[in-house]
């Protein structure tokens, strides 16, 4: 007979009433472990033996019961937020509420004066209103008349000079010092010391030259060696040009800014525009240098005519446009025009509206025209070209074998050096074709 044990385990636990959320942790102890051993049972089955006989097979079973006793500690970190979100509200009325209310409609029903009021309330930020449109403040006095700034100026003096000082809360009394006073603290003995052994000998002849000299002499001498800080502008210029000490400018003297020296105005340019135009279209063999600078009144038209009349001059030489009003319109024109010129050897475009791009259009229309020398147009409406602007300039000056002088603003070093390295190439080609030519 065999004997078959058969092990049963039960586990007791307590399950929480409530939820566990996601962030409840679990830990399981065991406490206690017995075994019990149940009554043996025997089971009775007919069975055939090896001889073919009927026999009885008894089998015991015996049980055995495993009882573990285990604790269950819950840990948990949940972290509960409570957000009060109140929304937002408009003379106690939620925000939502006045989607649907017509502006227009609300506006029409108020009166004259409330709209006042209601303007005084709202300040719009609007940088193109006029500032007294923009501001609450109005001066709702009446004009007393025209201005006179004159009679202004003296009535503020008058009313500045009646006006009484404001009290003094501790009046001054000379000689009677007020808070705490600054005492420097002692320096070091070794830096008096070291200060003391300093002492340079410049023999009986320089020490007495120096004891002897005059403050002007000493001021020249200062010039001379190049001690700026020991003196100001002004002495240093005369000493250089040996015009004498300015009188009470010393060294204890005040320091002043020289005066700047006033220059007459330009005077304005009276060139006639309509004249210009009709000697450049029958080409004026007198007219070679046209200066139209600084003239405010040309109109696109004019300027249109003054262009499309270029290409059959064979005769105007320098062609001067500054502070015109050139756009890109007319700067496109003009580069049509340069391309087909015999005779331009200076063109000024300086201070318009030309663009960056327009500008590279200009100087690739001088590669077709050979004979213009000198070309200039900074200060434009953009003061910075760019690096790929510039760049592309570069590439152009360099193909371009007859220009001189370029008038442009390159911000960044490479352009400017190999620019200004083919002008002097372009320059110095030019300069030994002139000498053989005289040979």
């Amino acid at each position: 007979m065999s004997e078959v044990e058969e092990v049963m385990a039960t586990e007791e636990q307590t399950s929480p009433d409530a939820e566990v959320s996601d962030n409840v942790s679990k830990k399981e102890e065991l406490v206690d472990e017995t075994m019990e051993v149940l009554p043996s049972e025997e089971i009775i089955t007919d069975a055939i033996d090896e001889d073919g006989d009927e026999v009885e097979e008894i089998t015991q079973i015996t049980k055995k019961v495993v009882k573990r006793t285990m604790k269950i500690t819950e840990t948990s970190s949940t972290t509960k937020t409570t957000t009060l979100t109140t929304p937002a509200k408009l003379y106690g009325k939620d925000l939502s509420e006045y989607d649907d209310v017509d502006v227009e409609t609300l506006l029409a029903q108020l009166s004259p004066e409330e709209i006042n009021i209601l303007a005084k309330e709202v300040d719009p930020d609007d940088n193109f209103l006029p500032p007294d449109q923009r501001c609450s403040y109005e001066c709702e006095k009446a004009s007393t008349g025209p201005l006179n700034r004159k009679k202004l100026i003296e009535h503020i003096n008058k009313q500045a000079i009646e006006a009484p000082d404001e009290p003094e809360f501790e009046p001054y009394v000379k000689g009677t010092v007020r808070g705490k006073k600054w005492v420097p603290p002692p320096r070091d003995q070794r830096e008096l010391d070291a200060e003391e052994k300093i002492s340079i000998d410049l023999g009986d002849e320089y020490e007495s030259a120096l004891t002897d000299a005059t403050q002007e002499e000493i001021i020249d001498l200062a010039a001379i060696l190049g001690f700026h800080s020991m003196m100001n502008q002004d002495q240093y210029h005369a000493s250089l040009l040996n015009k004498g000490q300015p009188v009470g400018l010393g060294w204890d003297g005040i320091t002043k800014s020289t005066q700047q020296k006033v220059y007459p105005m330009d005077p304005p340019n009276n060139t006639d525009v309509e004249e210009s135009i009709k000697r450049i279209k029958e080409d004026d063999t007198k007219l070679i240098d046209l200066n139209l600078n600084n003239i405010k009144n040309i109109s696109e038209e004019k300027l249109e005519q003054l262009i499309a009349a270029l290409p059959e001059n064979e005769h105007l030489e320098v062609l001067s446009l500054t502070n015109v009003g050139l756009t890109d319109k007319l700067a496109l024109l003009l580069a049509e025009a340069i391309e087909k010129s015999k005779t331009l050897r200076v063109l000024n475009v300086e201070t318009n509206f030309i663009s960056p791009p327009v500008i590279v259009k200009l100087v690739e229309s001088l590669l077709k025209c050979r004979t213009i020398e000198e070309f200039r147009a900074s200060n434009q409406r953009s003061q910075v070209l760019g690096n790929k602007i510039e760049m592309e300039i570069t590439d152009l000056v360099e193909k371009n074998t007859s220009l001189l002088r370029l008038g442009l603003h390159l911000e960044f070093n490479d352009a400017r050096h190999r620019v200004a390295a083919h002008l002097q190439r372009n320059i110095d080609r030019i300069r030994v074709q002139r000498l053989n030519q005289r040979k």
